[in-house]
């Protein structure tokens, strides 16, 4: 289905919000059906599943290439850069030029990553594999997670926020299980895997091409490349939404970077299965919570997400140093259920105070704000690990991400009285 044009608000007879930035309105349209809006959320699922999905195959390639837990971290960094780099465009771009025209390409280069990624003989290869992996994650996070409000309607803000939500962070953990079980049932560990995602990745290719979005009417306004924002007076929000996410995502990617270390180091194992199903329950974790807290108020999602995150790395310290298994599954899940609440409340404020056509932008701000920080930290981690023991570079790790993550909680509650929570 081809994008339909917006109509201009004194044609359509929409009033614009006085407080709002100046710039086109969207005229109400007829709400599409619901199994849309669900439908909608898959292309973040597929591009998600594989963002991650080389988690479990890193053992192997590190056996057949050869690199350190700090080229690891470097490898896994290169998707940051690719991310962030994408964010500085999609969100701006998308807002002007619509969902689809960034959508598209995006699907696009993840199924050439998929296509490096099964072919890799080299660390080259793997790096510019999760770089462009990492270019179509941007994308879906602020042009995708849009389409998903888009579709839903402004009834059903709400529910495209926990959708987008729960679509990125179950697609982040199904890519770890499914490329876990496959590595080791079917021939070509590292070829069968994607393979089955380029798959994933053409239905959701087909998805956005009958997606019922609306191109938006927008004259060019700043600079295409950009640092993403959100309009003035929704600043508060996005600082409340980063101070709760940046913790919980660095939190996840940590355990997604480095979690397979830490299992072989304490079991003695390098079961690829073992690896993707820790990863698949911290992000079932995350997917699970939002549900459960979808109806509390935004800000209590927060600061027990602030408290989940806190408590995951203090869980994450103590794992090491009793090389206790089930003590770092219960980081994990607690790591996932951390990023699952930011992001939910982050996203949910956000959706209910930015108009439509800055929405792109504002998410693509959220994620730029929260994977700085999750491309950083872990990475200093994983060479510190090298240089001081695993041991010790993980208990470095969790006691700042820990004071991290109390910043967070203290800056939400902080701040309930000067920017009142919006319906």
């Amino acid at each position: 289905m081809p994008e339909s044009r917006t109509v201009p608000a004194h044609a359509a007879g929409v009033r614009r919000p006085a407080a709002q930035d100046s710039g086109p309105v969207v005229a109400t349209a007829p709400l599409a059906p619901t199994w849309w809006v669900w439908l909608a959320a898959w292309p973040v699922t597929a591009v998600f599943i594989l963002s991650n999905a080389a988690t479990p195959l890193y053992v192997l390639w590190q056996r057949d290439i050869g690199f350190s837990k700090g080229t690891l971290t470097v490898i896994f960094a290169f998707y940051i850069v690719g991310l962030l780099g994408s964010l500085l465009v999609s969100g701006v771009v998308s807002d002007r030029i619509g969902r689809k025209p960034v959508l598209l390409p995006a699907l696009g280069l993840a199924v050439a990553a998929c296509v490096i990624f099964a072919t890799a003989s080299s660390v080259p290869a793997l790096i510019v594999a999760r770089l462009f992996t990492g270019i179509a994650v941007g994308a879906v996070v602020s042009a995708g997670m849009a389409a998903v409000t888009d579709v839903a309607g402004q009834a059903r803000k709400r529910l495209a926020a926990l959708l987008a939500s729960c679509a990125m962070v179950f697609g982040a953990g199904l890519g770890p299980l499914l490329a876990g079980v496959l590595s080791e049932t079917l021939p070509g560990p590292t070829v069968t895997v994607f393979v089955v995602e380029i798959v994933l990745l053409a239905t959701a290719i087909l998805a956005v091409l009958r997606m019922p979005v609306r191109r938006p009417v927008a004259p060019p306004k700043g600079a295409w490349v950009r640092v993403p924002g959100v309009p003035r007076g929704n600043g508060i929000q996005l600082a409340l939404g980063i101070a709760v996410f940046a913790p919980g995502i660095t939190a996840t990617s940590f355990v997604l970077s480095l979690g397979p270390s830490l299992l072989s180091g304490l079991l003695g194992t390098t079961s690829r299965v073992v690896a993707g199903a820790m990863a698949f329950a911290m992000f079932l974790a995350a997917t699970g919570v939002q549900f459960a807290v979808q109806k509390l108020r935004r800000r209590v999602i927060l600061i027990t997400g602030a408290v989940s995150t806190t408590l995951s790395m203090a869980t994450l310290a103590i794992a090491v140093h009793t090389s206790s298994v089930p003590v770092l599954i219960a980081s994990a899940l607690l790591a996932g259920a951390g990023q699952g609440m930011g992001q939910l409340g982050g996203l949910s404020l956000l959706n209910s105070t930015v108009p439509p056509q800055r929405l792109a932008e504002a998410n693509a701000a959220l994620n730029v704000g929260g994977y700085i920080l999750a491309g950083i930290l872990p990475v200093s981690a994983g060479y510190l690990s090298d240089a001081v023991g695993l041991t010790n570079g993980a208990t470095v790790f969790a006691g700042v991400l820990m004071g991290l993550a109390v910043i967070g909680a203290a800056v939400v509650v902080g701040t309930r009285h000067r920017a009142p929570e919006p319906a």
